[in-house]
């Protein structure tokens, strides 16, 4: 048993998917969410740029004595990875999970034709780090396309109407044209828009989702680790610190999260 929190870092918002679904897989696990939103969206930046934005948030939670980090961001993912697990997994002991090899595992296994799509971030997609992660795998084809309007969506709470359907045309026609049997939601955003997305490519498309994967993979770590919290230590409440404005954190965060969204603490991240 290993009482200690789970960091769960990402550029603002959409990582609260993969925070929800921690806390329904694992209600006795301490989570310490930070979102840098004083620096969102990280889509749009180069990765050098996010592979510093990225390490000095993991820093701060490295230093508040959390067992597991987790990169709740595929662009960050796709940044950061490999320094991650050397600066933390071999240097300090503390588990790294993320959200991009999760997601290629489980597409893998999920596809019945071997044709994969993936949608996400200008930046994850332009990184190539899911062609990387399926490439392993033999007789898999990947399709690939930047959506990033389903961001904004995402963080407007609009998941449905004309607006939302006639994007998600537009950024899936060809994934749709590559008749791909499944398809990964790239980007922790994107679950909240699983319906239009669903609706457009046809019931015969499997989603996977990288928050529930990602998810998956920390249930399986802290259980191989022997690093769960001991149950009859109670359900704690959730911490949340954001780099920006809580105040513009609270209603976004409720969109994700509904009431468990407690206290927003403001963090302060040297640079």
């Amino acid at each position: 048993m290993d009482s200690r929190p789970i960091g769960i870092f990402d550029s603002g918002v959409g990582g609260l998917t993969v925070a929800r679904a921690v806390m329904d897989k694992l209600p006795s696990e301490q989570i310490l969410y930070v979102g840098d939103t004083a620096n969102s969206p990280y889509g749009t930046k180069s990765i050098a740029q996010v592979r510093e934005l990225a390490l000095n948030v993991m820093d701060s939670l490295a230093k508040r004595d959390v067992k597991m980090l987790v990169i709740a961001c595929n662009t960050a993912s796709a940044a950061v990875l490999r320094d991650a697990r050397e600066r933390y997994e071999v240097n300090a002991g503390i588990s790294v999970v993320e959200v991009i090899q999760p997601a290629a595992r489980r597409a893998a296994l999920t596809t019945k034709t071997g044709r994969i799509g993936v949608i996400g971030t200008e930046a994850t997609v332009n990184s190539g780090a899911y062609l990387d992660a399926l490439s392993v795998v033999p007789g898999i084809e990947v399709v690939q396309a930047a959506a990033p309007k389903f961001v904004e969506f995402a963080e407007a709470g609009i998941t449905t109407g004309d607006e939302v359907l006639a994007a998600a045309r537009e950024y899936l026609a060809p994934i749709k044209a590559a008749e791909v049997d499944t398809l990964v939601l790239g980007c922790t955003h994107y679950p909240l828009l699983s319906g239009a997305i669903s609706y457009v490519m046809g019931d015969d498309v499997q989603l996977v989702s990288s928050s529930e994967s990602a998810a998956r993979d920390v249930y399986r770590r802290l259980v191989e680790e022997d690093k769960l919290r001991d149950p009859a230590l109670g359900i704690p409440e959730p911490h949340f610190s954001v780099t920006g404005d809580e105040k513009k954190f609270a209603p976004l965060a409720q969109r994700f999260l509904g009431p468990r969204v407690g206290n927003i603490s403001r963090l302060e991240v040297s640079q």
